[in-house]
């Protein structure tokens, strides 16, 4: 399993990685091994703030469908066009390629919040 030292985590398996004042976000390589193939993301959440812990889409697998959890506080500004006509970009990419949102952070004390990758690997047991 990959984890990018790069990146901070979260407990609900999302990935941000901080560029100025913008955060993209993911699911981890672990989450979308546990989810499986995925068919289809849903984000419906662009240009509307969202706050931390709270839902901004939904990913689904062939046998299951789960919640993405906004890791940060924000605006969505972006939703990754690839992913409609690939979502299985996620399951071969998911730290590239396979993002899913680019965020407007509000509140950047809310990263010292999150999970180191290491902190995050001994959640999952990597």
């Amino acid at each position: 399993m990959t984890l990018p030292t790069t990146l901070h985590y979260t407990k609900d398996h999302e990935w941000i990685r901080v560029e100025g004042d913008v955060a993209i976000v993911g699911i981890t390589d672990h989450a979308q091994r546990e989810l499986g193939d995925i068919v289809y993301v849903d984000i419906d959440t662009v240009d509307k703030e969202v706050a931390q812990h709270d839902v901004f889409g939904t990913v689904e697998a062939v046998k299951t469908v789960s919640d993405l959890f906004s890791p940060i506080t924000g605006t969505v500004l972006e939703v990754n066009p690839k992913l409609a006509d690939a979502p299985e970009t996620v399951n071969s990419d998911p730290y590239g390629d396979g993002w899913m949102v680019k965020i407007a952070i509000a509140n950047p004390a809310e990263l010292e919040g999150l999970l180191s990758a290491e902190a995050y690997g001994e959640l999952v047991g990597a």
